[in-house]
């Protein structure tokens, strides 16, 4: 019988290998962006190099949004997991699919009636914002091929098959690795080639996803829309609030892309470059958010309080080893990544800044991540709402505000500042609770660790051809690989 993967065994172990495999996702979904700016930076022109962070911007909302409804689905299905619910976690799993893909589809291609305005809005103007608005016509109504893909990586997450969640990235960022210079360059397409190569790559993305999901581990059920709106309101108790909270960053972002606006597109470039190379840099600290959810809700579910605890600590020294790494490998490199991308004047300045200073912020902002994924899945979704808020207005407005009298490299100091604080104050909260948490366990012991909720569904046979076991009706063993 299968049994939720999380409740037994290291959490530091566990820690490592869901974000590490998550790293290898994410910095597989975001070398795609890093990709398509480093062709078309070969391109030679300022203003398509600047219409790509503004668009880039516009699609944060969008990625931000299925985030969200991404943490959601795995919340409760992991949860649900975590109890032994094994045919409810079937029905959600169906529901979540459903939910995103028409949530997405209102985001994505709504968004395409507002094009003009909103590039103007952070900051665009002439050829630049044609640039962008072009781009941005192309991949917006494929936003649910993304959001599909990104639900099924978190149904992957939840039942523990981190390498297979991984692989629905990697394949849509090899798409794209492969058809950025054939239609950017091969076939003279430009930028437009690199929005047709983001719409393959989605297309990928969501084949591979649901190909996990629904056929190798049998997570899908019967479709029922009686419950649907149950299922959407249990989701959306974590979904909501996440959402709301994830749509913080790109509203600061904004906010700062503006900022930056005022000192010209070399500004807007040398910003776009930072915001493309520190998630790929990153993104051991980027996948905790993911990584840690499943561990600590399925412990939660299975009442093991003091190992929720555990895993928030361990998350913690798994991002400040590999914020240290990663400060270390962009101060000794930033000379050959000035040069890759044809920086030059502000643009180097703020490559350079960023590489040898700004990059330690991500201690703090990595602390957030951590803490943020701990208050979504211990039930305080809206604390990670409360703490992005403030990071994003309070923690960003008068700082950006303040650092912007000093030039661009002001913008991104006052940035830094300011989320730095909302840092330390959000990992404080996060170890009260996990404290509150663990006391109750004191209190009345658990049942011991060996003894976990199993799923209810039988094992069915399988062929040799077929690997492993695999549970019929049921949600597939991760553990007995493919």
């Amino acid at each position: 019988m299968a049994r939720p993967r999380f409740v037994t065994g290291s959490l530091l172990r566990h820690v490592c290998v869901m974000a590490g495999t998550g790293a290898i996702g994410l910095i597989a979904v975001f070398a795609v962006d890093l990709i398509n700016l480093f062709y078309i930076s070969l391109l030679g022109e300022k203003a398509i190099a600047a219409a790509v962070g503004f668009a880039g911007v516009v699609g944060f909302f969008h990625t931000s949004l299925c985030i969200g409804l991404m943490i959601g689905i795995a919340a409760v299905v992991s949860r649900t997991v975590g109890a032994g619910r094994a045919h409810d976690a079937r029905r959600i799993a169906t529901a979540s699919l459903v939910l995103m893909a028409a949530i997405s589809l209102v985001a994505g291609s709504g968004t395409a009636f507002f094009l003009g305005p909103a590039v103007h809005a952070l900051g665009a103007e002439g050829e630049t914002a044609r640039f962008a608005q072009r781009y941005l016509a192309i991949t917006v109504h494929t936003l649910p091929l993304l959001g599909l893909g990104m639900a099924c990586s978190a149904l992957l997450r939840a039942v523990g098959d981190a390498r297979r969640a991984m692989m629905v990235t990697l394949v849509g960022a090899f798409v794209t690795a492969v058809l950025d210079p054939i239609l950017i360059f091969g076939f003279g397409m430009g930028l437009d080639g690199a929005a047709v190569s983001a719409v393959f790559s989605r297309l990928a993305l969501a084949a591979v996803g649901l190909h996990g999901v629904a056929v190798r581990h049998r997570m899908l059920g019967r479709f029922e829309p009686k419950q649907l709106g149950a299922d959407a309101r249990a989701m959306a108790a974590v979904a909501g609030p996440a959402v709301l909270t994830n749509l913080a960053t790109p509203v600061s972002a904004a906010f700062v892309t503006h900022s930056i606006a005022q000192f010209g597109p070399a500004a807007v470039a040398g910003a776009a470059t930072i915001d493309r190379v520190s998630p790929v840099a990153f993104g051991l600290v980027y996948a905790l958010s993911g990584a840690v959810g499943p561990i600590l809700a399925q412990n939660l579910g299975a009442g093991q309080y003091r190992r929720v605890r555990q895993g928030l600590r361990d998350s913690l020294l798994v991002m400040g080893v590999s914020v240290a790494v990663a400060w270390a490998v962009l101060a000794l490199g930033q000379d050959l990544l000035i040069r890759a991308f044809s920086a030059d004047g502000v643009s180097a300045e703020l490559i350079a800044l960023f590489c040898s200073w700004l990059a330690a912020s991500f201690f703090f902002a990595g602390g957030l991540f951590v803490a943020n994924a701990s208050f979504n899945n211990l039930g305080h979704p809206l604390l990670s709402t409360v703490f992005n808020w403030g990071r994003a207005t309070v923690g960003t407005v008068p700082f950006v505000w303040w650092g912007a009298q000093y030039g661009a490299a002001g913008v991104l100091i006052g940035q830094a500042v300011g989320a730095s604080i909302f840092g330390v104050l959000a990992v404080t909260v996060a170890f009260r609770l996990a404290n509150r948490l663990a006391l109750r366990e004191d209190v009345a012991p658990a049942p011991p660790e060996d003894v976990v909720p199993v799923l209810d569904a039988p094992v069915a046979p399988t062929s040799a051809a077929g690997g492993a076991a695999a549970l019929a009706g049921d949600l597939r063993d991760p553990a007995a690989g493919p």
